[in-house]
This record gives structure tokens, sequence and C-alpha cells, in this order.
């Protein structure tokens, strides 16, 4: 008995020992995948201060999102923008801000754990502090182009657009403007897959290529490792963003209205 007693103590001190280090590893693995998600590549405290101080616009942070207005014009359109993984959301109001300022309401979705495919909030709460804005255009840059792809069927909305991104869903039965945007010099695009998701995408969808952009030249937040290297500066790439909504709006499948 004794023997047996002992025996059945050294097993449940294995088991013991297997639980708690089962329990350490889990709890490591979990403070490792948060503290992760919570390190962004930040905004470029400069071209965030230019948008502040212009006086076309105003930014208002609220609750999960970032609106910015134009001061003088009221408009029916919006333009909602999803960010790529781990971007600071602030990092896409440079880009924006001509279109926000000529009367697009821009919204910059600010997601759980800064990505955009774990933000289980649906378009109407994302857009609900416009109430005014009767259609959208959904937005995504990189993975965040993947989260604007699972909205595009939504009634409000009129059009895609995509920043070194592709749908990985079907959307090629909707009737919405789509245009995509890629960089020549992008070194983090799977490019392969990319190319077969253009079977995703409606006819008549537009692909423009930036030759001397990278995968991080759609924000304002700096270098991404293993990145191309871009040659266009931030003003550069505000007035091509200019460029490509004028593409948005004289889409053949539009039916946007400013």
């Amino acid at each position: 008995m004794t023997t047996l007693s002992a025996r059945r103590r050294r097993v449940r001190r294995r088991i013991r020992i297997t639980g708690w280090s089962a329990l350490t590893s889990l709890l490591v693995t979990a403070i490792g995948f948060l503290t992760w998600f919570h390190i962004v590549f930040p905004a470029d405290r400069d071209a965030t201060l230019e948008v502040y101080r212009d006086d076309r616009v105003v930014v208002t942070p609220m609750d999960g999102v970032i609106v910015m207005s134009s001061t003088s014009q009221v408009s029916t359109t919006g333009l909602l923008v999803f960010p790529g993984a781990r971007v600071d959301p602030f990092a896409y109001l440079h880009p924006f801000v001509d279109i926000a300022a000529t009367g697009t309401t821009v919204t910059v979705v600010d997601p759980l754990f800064n990505m955009a495919l774990f933000d289980q909030r649906s378009m109407d709460e994302l857009t609900s502090h416009s109430p005014s804005i009767s259609q959208w255009v959904v937005a995504g840059h990189s993975l965040g182009g993947v989260k604007a792809c699972m909205e595009a069927d939504n009634d409000q909305v009129a059009g895609l657009l995509l920043f070194a991104s592709y749908c990985a869903n079907d959307v090629s039965g909707l009737d919405i403007a789509v245009v995509e945007v890629l960089a020549a010099q992008d070194g983090l695009i799977d490019t392969d897959a990319s190319r077969q998701a253009q079977g995703n995408l409606p006819e008549g969808f537009v692909t423009l290529t930036l030759d001397e952009a990278n995968h991080a030249s759609f924000g304002t937040y700096g270098p991404q490792p293993g990145d191309g290297v871009s040659t266009l500066d931030r003003d550069d790439m505000r007035q091509t963003m200019n460029e490509v909504w004028d593409q948005v709006l004289s889409h053949p499948r539009g039916s946007l209205a400013q």
C-alpha cells in the first residue's frame, strides 16, 4: 500500500508539473502575441501635424475611428479606410487630406489589436458618426484591404479601393467600382496571390501600378522590414491619391456622386 500511494503521489506531481508548464507556455505565448500586435509602426509626426494645421479639414478622433472632414463642403460620399496590420491609423490622414478637403468624409478605422481582420464591428457601426453619408467607398492597405473586401457587399458601398492588397473573398458579382493600386517596389506583397485574386474582382476593375512606390508608400509611417525602396515623398503620394480618387469617381461601374 505504501508503495502504491507513493506512486500515485509521483503521478499526481507529474500531472501538476505538466499542467503548470502548459499553462505557463500558453500565458507566455498570449502575452507575446498581444505585445507584438501593440507595437505599431507610428505615424510620422510632421505629416500628421500638417494635417491638423490644415484649415480646410477638421480631424476628430472618436471611439475606434478617426474622422477627417471638410470645414467648408458637405458631401454624401464617404471613404472608409482599413489600415495595414500594426500601422498607426493616423498614418493615413496625410495621403487623403486633399480628398477630405474637397468634400469626402474620410474615416480611418482604429482596429482592435491594430489588426483590421480582428475588428468585428459592422460597417453600420463604423459609419454611424456620419448619418448623412448615403454612399461609401471602402478602402484598405495591405491586410486592411482584405478586410475592406469583406465589407464590400454592404448596401451602402459603391466602390472598393485596394492599396498593395487583394481580395481573399469573391466580390466578382458586385456592381461596384473597384480600383486596385499596386507598387512596383513592393517587397512585401505576395505577387502570385495578388495576381490570382484578381479573379475575385468584378469585370471592369482598374489596376494602377505606381512605379516608384513601395508597400509602405500608402501611409506616412516610414519603412517596413523587407520592403523595397520608394523614391516618392509624402507630397508626391498625396497627389497620387488624388489621381486615384479621380479614377474611382470616373469608374464606368460606379454610381458615385460628389
